[in-house]
């Protein structure tokens, strides 16, 4: 294992100018460490010749004949955006909703997601959407990864939605016919079907991707994608006891979210694991716990809405009276400023604001790398799992059993930052500089392709009015009105963070979008238009608002250690969302649907 350098001395709670000058210049150098030349392009799709890692492990597929029918409304993904956005429609009046999904089942990333030890890191009174429709509320305050499976199976279930769905499927072309003012939706099973609307929410945590590691094709051991779990070979379940694994000598890829939560049950089941690191995560105190069923009783009706709001309010800077909350990301929703926007403390200078935040930041950043020290007994390890970066460079994480493991004789940390990551495999073993690690399994946590759609990169094409291609209509940059519709593709509805609004609890931005887009399709049959379509003047005074209220962080990515929030170190193109933060936007949307609804609303001729 190689040490990281030591700390600069003088760093501790008690900060002045010259203690952040240290913690910077340590920043840069652990950032330097980890950049690589080929950037995001380090990673390869789960397809082609890796294809097997992307496959269905927990439905069997079955064979149907290629529908060709009308619906009202067909919803492009299973996951909490589609199914919110199906149950809105459903209360709405459309009765023929059609949700099309890859997997074999509703659920999203908790379908594919079942490795062991999986929760949500979002306190589940929060995060888990319609809990008071669907009368349940969760058995853990951070609810375990089959619950919230179960919870959008019941989703699906309280509003009818598996009446008309299609699993094992995915839908591959999108044509506007501009006769009927329907889409024409194809897919891989030789289906060729009509809807009215068109809604997509194919997510953007669900495509998993691999690490171009030399070699990985020749290695003859067993390998799989944590989002992708293979109990067959492991045994035990999401609660752990993978006794298949008694006897292997496993290897973990990824100390990101999903690593922090697999690795003490592999660490506690396995004859050896090595854990491979490139960059250590902020690993906070969890402090899990079931629900209080007392407390249960007496939550009032609307209490969900309450909790969320305030949830959002407080990690998106708006003042609140109280935290009803009281977590990991409450106590630090200061900190989450420079990725998460929002409302910003105006009373004083950015410079003095600035400054402020970088302190409180190095404080809390001292208290995590101080926990380490803490807990993991042997001092180079402990080095080693240390976070050299401000809090927001990469999404905290919360474990009251992964530091703990690394106190196991049978685990190793492999720290890979100064050889660039994994240097090659070999047909039993993985290599990092010298050092060989002959291992019998290789496990894969190294996440998904996010932000990436299938209409974004194109794998869905879309065509609008007159054939037009929504990609080369976006030839100069996205084109949308509030990040739902573009003009020239009527009735097409767009789910996700583009030019819209984003936080924490992306569940909940994804339950106000599908209340928006609801409430505008509702509006557009009651009116009687003929589509649903912003105009171009609509459109390009949206970019312009985005491009007046954005607020530039690129200056705090480019300081960050290398990850998904910056590409890898390279950074990501500003005014994509909304800068005033969601609950600014949420504001916006609802003053738009009183005055200015008209805006998107084709009539007939």
């Amino acid at each position: 294992m190689t040490n990281a350098p030591s700390a600069p001395a003088g760093i501790d709670d008690h900060l002045d100018e010259t203690d952040l000058e240290a913690l910077r210049a340590k920043y840069a150098k652990e950032r330097d460490r980890r950049i690589r030349p080929d950037g995001a392009t380090q990673y390869r799709s789960a397809a082609g010749e890796f294809g097997y890692y992307a496959k269905d492990p927990y439905t069997p597929r079955v064979e149907r004949e290629p529908l060709t029918d009308t619906v009202e409304a067909l919803v492009i993904g299973g996951g909490f955006g589609g199914l919110t956005t199906a149950a809105r429609l459903r209360q709405a009046g459309l009765r023929s909703i059609r949700v099309t999904d890859e997997a074999g089942d509703f659920g999203g990333t908790w379908y594919w997601n079942r490795y062991p030890g999986i929760h949500c890191d979002i306190e589940s009174y929060s995060y888990m959407p319609l809990l008071e429709e669907v009368g349940s509320v969760p058995q853990w305050r951070y609810a375990p990864g089959e619950e919230i499976r179960r919870h959008a199976v019941a989703i699906a279930e309280t509003f009818d939605l598996y009446r008309d769905a299609l699993f094992h499927t995915r839908v591959t072309a999108l044509d506007w016919d501009d006769e009927t003012d329907e889409w024409v939706v194809e897919t891989d099973r030789g289906d060729r079907m009509r809807a009215r609307f068109v809604i997509t929410s194919s997510g953007t945590l669900t495509q998993p991707k691999l690490p171009g590691i030399p070699g990985i094709e020749t290695f003859q051991g067993h390998t799989f994608h944590t989002s992708r779990w293979d109990y067959g070979y492991t045994g035990g379940d999401q609660n752990g006891g993978l006794t298949g694994l008694a006897d292997k000598r496993v290897a973990v890829v990824g100390t990101g979210a999903t690593g922090v939560q697999v690795i003490p049950h592999v660490g506690r089941d396995a004859e050896q694991l090595y854990v491979f690191q490139r960059t250590p995560s902020s690993v906070d105190v969890r402090d899990n716990r079931p629900t209080d069923p007392e407390w249960a009783a007496s939550l009032e009706p609307g209490w969900q809405r309450e909790r969320m709001e305030n949830f959002l309010r407080i990690v998106s800077g708006e003042p609140v009276g109280t935290d009803l909350i009281q977590d990991g990301w409450t106590s630090t929703a200061r900190l989450q400023r420079k990725m998460i926007t929002g409302a910003l403390d105006e009373s004083v200078s950015p410079q003095e604001r600035e400054r402020a935040d970088e302190l409180a930041d190095a404080r809390k950043m001292n208290r995590i790398r101080a926990r380490v020290d803490e807990v993991v007994t042997d001092p180079a390890t402990a080095e080693a799992l240390k976070p050299w970066y401000r809090y927001m460079c990469k999404r905290p994480c919360f474990s009251d059993h992964y530091l703990q493991t690394f106190n196991r004789p049978d685990v190793t940390l492999v720290d890979t930052a100064d050889h660039g990551g994994i240097t090659r495999m070999t047909e039993n073993s993985i290599i990092v500089g010298e050092a060989e690690y002959e291992v019998d399994c290789v496990i894969f946590a190294t996440g998904f392709e996010v932000g990436v759609s299938g209409v974004l990169s194109g794998t869905l094409p879309v065509r609008g009015r007159g054939g037009r291609s929504l990609l080369e209509s976006w030839g100069h940059g996205p084109s949308t009105l509030h990040g739902f519709y573009s003009n020239g593709f009527p009735n097409l509805f767009h789910l996700g963070p583009l030019q819209n609004a984003n936080s924490v609890n992306f569940a909940h931005i994804l339950l106000e979008q599908a209340e928006h887009i609801a409430a505008v399709i509702a509006e557009g049959i009651k009116s009687g238009a003929r589509a649903i379509e912003p105009t171009q003047e609509a459109a390009d005074e949206w970019a312009r608002t985005l491009r007046e209220t954005a607020r530039d962080n690129s200056a705090f990515q480019s300081e960050c250690t290398p990850g998904y929030y910056n590409r890898e170190g390279a950074g990501t193109p500003g005014g994509s969302s909304y800068s005033p933060g969601p609950v600014a936007f949420h504001r916006l949307l609802a003053e738009w649907r009183k005055h200015r609804m008209d805006e998107v609303l084709v009539p007939k001729p």
